[in-house]
This record gives structure tokens, C-alpha cells and sequence, in this order.
């Protein structure tokens, strides 16, 4: 899937575009609106990206169930295998399964309380008081998508396209970096 960013002025010509896509037979659940005006947005009853859109919450998850899991491998392992215990394999087993799970729940208060990677360089324009618009397309459609935005609603400035996935390796200007 590949989600095209963008930036629109007004809350009716959001109104719009929600309605054509709606004809299109695109959910609710395939395009996504940012906007500091949240109480407009549920006035109009469109879309607002959810939290999982707006924040890092996933990224961050996954990112420490990932640490969760090395930890799990380098310590408990090592820990079962020469550690000297006579504990039972589920003892090990419920020990890495605990430090994959509080990984992720760490990493989630980390992830909370960050904008998303990806909408992060609209943050400006956001609290401007514009709109992003975050609409999901299967890979085959996106020029089609691409030109019936352009045509119907020629107000709406692509911005950007990505991946609808989160990169949890991804750093905040959304690259992999091997060396920093």
C-alpha cells in the first residue's frame, strides 16, 4: 500500500474529497485527516487519524519488543543454558517472554508522546491551520489515485508518498541510517 500525503485550506474542500472518495468506494479506514481542528473535523464527521496515525506509538512498540527480544536472546539464553539453575524451561521461557513484552510496553511511552515520523514535516503547516490528508491506495493504483485528486480537486497539494507501514528502524527523517 502506498499513502499519498496532502495539504489542503479549507475544512469544505477536505469535505469534498472525503465525499469522492466515499463515491469511490474508498472507508473511512483507508484515508486518514490531520488537522489541529479536531472539533470541525467531528463536526463535518470526517475521518481524524487515529493515534496510531498521529503518534510513534506503533514505531516505538516495535522497536521495544525488538530490544525486548535481543535482551531475551543475550541474557536469558545465556541465563538457561550455563546459567547454573535448576529452573524449569518455563521459567526461561515466561523470563523472555517478559522482557519482549515490557520492551514493547516501554517503547510505547516513548512513542506516545512523539509525532509521527511521517507527518512530522507537515507539523508547521498543520498548526497553520491546514489540512493532511493521508489517503492508503494499493501500489497499482496510485496513479489513478494521483490523477482523480488532481482533476476533482485540484486545491489539494501532493506533498509526498511512503508506505502506509511503519519502519521501525526508520529514523526521524524517516531514512535507515547505517552510520550516523
Amino acid at each position: 500500500m502506498k499513502r499519498l500525503f496532502y495539504l489542503v485550506d479549507s475544512i469544505d474542500s477536505v469535505q469534498g474529497i472525503s465525499d469522492d472518495l466515499h463515491e469511490r468506494g474508498l472507508s473511512n479506514w483507508r484515508f486518514h485527516i490531520v488537522s489541529k481542528d479536531e472539533a470541525g473535523l467531528y463536526t463535518h464527521r470526517l475521518h481524524s487519524a487515529s493515534v496510531l496515525d498521529r503518534t510513534d506509538l506503533p514505531r516505538f512498540v516495535e522497536r521495544g519488543v525488538m530490544i525486548g527480544a535481543l535482551v531475551a536472546v543475550f541474557f536469558v539464553t545465556p541465563l538457561a543454558l550455563w546459567g547454573g539453575l535448576d529452573w524449569p524451561v518455563s521459567a526461561y521461557m515466561a523470563m523472555a517472554a517478559f522482557a519482549v513484552l515490557a520492551g514493547g510496553w516501554l517503547g510505547g511511552f516513548g512513542g506516545i508522546g512523539t509525532e509521527n515520523y511521517r507527518i512530522r514535516r507537515f507539523h508547521s503547516d498543520i498548526e497553520a491551520g491546514r489540512y493532511l490528508v493521508m489517503v492508503d491506495v494499493p501500489k497499482a493504483h496510485t496513479e489513478q489515485m494521483k490523477e482523480l485528486m488532481a482533476l476533482n480537486h485540484p486545491e489539494a497539494e501532493l506533498q509526498a508518498e511512503g508506505s502506509s507501514f511503519n519502519n521501525p528502524l526508520a529514523a526521524a527523517d524517516g531514512k535507515i541510517h547505517v552510520v550516523h
